[in-house]
């Protein structure tokens, strides 16, 4: 009968793996008659990992610049993101617990289920750092000053490949302004208690319908705009890619035009957590490890891959480059940024 409120259904509780404890979860779908105040019910699920876990080291790269409107760190410690999952649309928080031995993931939204499910692979549990064997005495002391360091395996493709195809050729600052625009203008709002202003990328259906003059607007060019229409079009075959071996993944990618080495690299090592995935045609990265591992500032791809080439042999290329990354190890700044150009205004 209208105006009564809904019985309040029964607690259900949800089985959970290796180290998972089940906590007491509520059905995801809010209740329609529910008061304005009361927050809607979380699904939960706690993990406890093999070892350390940084969250800002396994998560961060996921986040693409501080105004990320589907990342946000808060002062608690936690990380919420959103995500457009297989089962619609989701919000996650994860926190670590003060003794850092377990961590802890809320969940609202139609997408709850599986992004709990994800959880222990988004923290790096199929991640194997045993694996990699510093050979060059910076990595080990960055390695043994950052522990907790994991390669997060979102298991998601197109969240990580929009804004990679965004990031070609231009400014991060470029790449994230543009991110933040079309996600806050196309998107939807994230589910549940999010942070103000946090939303969940649009769905391939809305990319694809997006104006030429949105486009336009958020500062891209046609090049970059029409690679991501041309990828939305077959976003399910993409997201298969996940499932594959990196190299396969990679190959898959690349099969769309507009879509490279560089782009499927940066793809796969968020969505595939793929060690050995190394980065090449970066503006930055070979002159960086070069400096690094051979105190030269002019290297190029070639010198990096020779340079890098006994953590090929470990399958942990990746790993080697973020290390270099997190030690600051960096050489002085001899040029001009990337000039920036503002499509938008002509």
């Amino acid at each position: 009968m209208a105006g009564r409120f809904s019985p309040r259904p029964a607690v259900t509780r949800t089985t959970l793996r290796g180290g998972d404890t089940a906590m007491p979860t509520e059905p995801a779908e809010s209740h329609p008659t529910a008061l304005p105040h009361q927050r809607p019910a979380p699904r939960t699920r706690r993990w406890t990992p093999p070892g350390p876990l940084n969250l800002a080291l396994v998560l961060g790269p996921l986040r693409r610049g501080p105004g990320d409107p589907t990342f946000r760190p808060t002062p608690d410690g936690a990380i919420w993101r959103t995500s457009r999952t297989p089962q619609g649309p989701g919000t996650l928080r994860v926190s670590l617990h003060p003794d850092a031995a377990e961590a802890e993931g809320e969940a609202w939204g139609p997408g709850a289920e599986w992004l709990l499910d994800q959880l222990p692979c988004m923290l790096g549990e199929l991640d194997d750092p045993s694996a990699f064997t510093p050979r060059h005495r910076l990595l080990a002391l960055t390695e043994r000053r950052r522990p907790g360091l994991l390669l997060t395996r979102t298991g998601l493709v197109m969240e990580s490949l929009i804004p990679s195809i965004l990031e070609q050729k231009v400014t991060t600052d470029e790449a994230y302004r543009a991110w933040r625009l079309l996600v806050r203008r196309f998107g939807e709002p994230a589910p549940g208690p999010a942070p103000d202003r946090m939303y969940v990328m649009p769905d391939p259906r809305t990319w694809a319908l997006i104006p030429s003059w949105e486009w336009h607007r958020a500062g891209v060019d046609n090049k970059r705009a029409s690679t991501i229409l041309r990828a939305v079009r077959v976003a399910r075959r993409l997201e298969e890619a996940a499932a594959m071996e990196p190299a396969k993944a990679q190959a898959r990618l690349e099969l769309i035009p507009g879509i490279g080495p560089w782009t499927s690299a940066e793809t796969v090592q968020r969505s595939n957590g793929a060690p050995d995935a190394i980065t090449v045609g970066d503006l930055h990265l070979p002159g960086i490890v070069g400096y690094a591992l051979a105190g030269e500032r002019d290297a190029d791809d070639a010198r990096m891959l020779e340079l890098l080439e006994p953590y090929a042999e470990q399958g942990q290329r990746h790993r080697a480059a973020r290390l270099i990354l997190l030690s600051g190890h960096a050489p002085p700044r001899r040029m001009p940024r990337m000039p920036r150009a503002n499509i938008a205004a002509l």
